[in-house]
């Protein structure tokens, strides 16, 4: 990486100023995003894989599930891009995790930056690769047949709470991504906490056709939560309870996760 020396506006007790801190923080978000144009295999993460999944799960479980594949992906849409949300937040914890065992950061941390910007830049840009995928999943599903029937409000809202719960998940992402020995770890550790926890939900398939003791563990799960008001404010049903229990649970996960990971960055970064 070739960077660029800056001198940025110092206080008198020698900090970055907040305003230049958030310049720098969003300098260092656009150099994550312009790094997918150096690394196609990026474009694979954040575009091949969401549209497999789609595919996959509306012509592979449709006619299985709801009678058809147009039905199925009607219900199955916004779990999947739930899915594939919570996934995209362990890449977060991967690029992080790079980054250091790399010696990015150690390079970083010779520039007169705020000690913050990587960290906040690296998780605005994923932020903004959440969005794109988001995005680029719904317009497959409209091609495929898909409708969002609560109109552009249902629609911001729900993007909007999407991006507010990847948000908290990127703080425990952060926390892997400190703590793992190698980016293989991290991902490992990715697959086995987000697996069950998205297909003992109802992202997929409805909550009352699982036995009853499963039932009990699903009704609480916070995926569970987060697919139910992603597809009310889309496409209709009931919203508000789904939409306090995500916004709970992102406090919650946001409140526990920060302090951690900030944490972990001051030590390792």
């Amino acid at each position: 990486m070739t960077a660029t020396t800056i001198t940025a506006p110092l206080s008198k007790s020698g900090r970055v100023r907040p305003g230049a801190g958030l310049r720098q923080t969003g300098t260092m978000a656009w150099r994550s995003l312009v790094s997918v144009k150096h690394n196609p295999l990026e474009l694979v993460d954040y575009s091949i894989t969401p549209i497999m999944f789609v595919f996959l799960f509306t012509y592979v479980f449709g006619g299985q599930m709801a009678g058809s594949p147009e039905a199925y992906l009607q219900y199955a849409l916004p779990g999947i891009i739930v899915q594939n949300t919570l996934f995209m937040t362990m890449y977060t914890a991967m690029s992080l995790n790079s980054d250091l065992t790399k010696g990015v950061f150690d390079r970083l941390r010779s520039l007169p930056i705020a000690r913050s910007a990587p960290l906040f830049g690296r998780i605005s840009a994923d932020m903004a690769k959440q969005l794109w995928a988001m995005l680029l999943m719904l317009g497959l599903g409209a091609v495929l047949g898909f409708r969002v029937t609560n109109g552009i409000g249902g629609f911001l809202g729900a993007a909007l709470l999407l991006l507010v719960f990847a948000l908290a998940v990127s703080w425990a992402a952060v926390l892997i991504g400190m703590l793992a020995g190698d980016p293989e770890k991290v991902q490992v550790f990715a697959f086995t906490l987000i697996f069950p926890i998205t297909f003992t939900s109802s992202a997929f398939v409805r909550v009352e056709t699982m036995p009853g003791w499963l039932q009990a563990w699903v009704d609480i799960n916070p995926v569970t939560h987060l697919s139910d008001a992603f597809r009310g404010l889309l496409v209709g049903g009931d919203v508000a309870g789904p939409v306090m229990w995500s916004l709970v649970w992102a406090a919650g996960i946001a409140a526990l996760f920060i302090p951690l990971a900030m944490r972990a960055y001051r030590a390792r970064a």
